[in-house]
């Protein structure tokens, strides 16, 4: 009978205020400055919904070791096509852009969408795509 292991010794949980700073910094790292100081920033009823995403979608989810970043940027395209945002896949879009994704990547994310979630929200991210793509190919300093 194989022996008991022993616990991982665990590494304390990141404090709020730590979770937030990596939050911003990787929701900086991936959406842009921009982005980032532009989305309703200035405008104090809007900052506990900034607080919560910078703290918790971008400081516990993105900035886990599970998955790279261009998994997480494909798996939010397809997310936000079924879920039918386009304002927030269009952004995402950027977003996997500079995590390194390519075009061809998000096709496939397309085509797979268009499997699952029906062929008007395949054909939905198939035309974000080319044109957030024609828009960041044609834009000063984009990669």
């Amino acid at each position: 009978m194989p022996e008991p292991s022993m616990p991982e010794p665990s590494m304390p949980e990141p404090s709020m205020s730590e979770r937030y700073a990596e939050g911003d910094r990787i929701r900086r790292e991936v959406l842009g400055d921009e982005h980032v100081n532009s989305l309703l920033s200035d405008w104090p009823p809007a900052k506990p919904l900034l607080d919560l995403i910078t703290t918790y979608p971008w400081g516990s989810v993105w900035a886990r070791e599970g998955l790279d970043r261009r998994t997480r940027s494909l798996l939010n395209l397809a997310l936000l096509t079924a879920l039918n945002r386009p304002e927030e896949l269009r952004l995402n879009i950027h977003g996997a852009l500079r995590n390194g994704c390519s075009v061809e990547e998000m096709a496939e994310v397309a085509l797979q969408c268009a499997a699952y979630a029906g062929a008007p929200a395949g054909i939905a991210l198939m035309k974000a795509v080319h044109e957030v793509h024609e828009a960041h190919d044609s834009g000063p300093g984009q990669n």
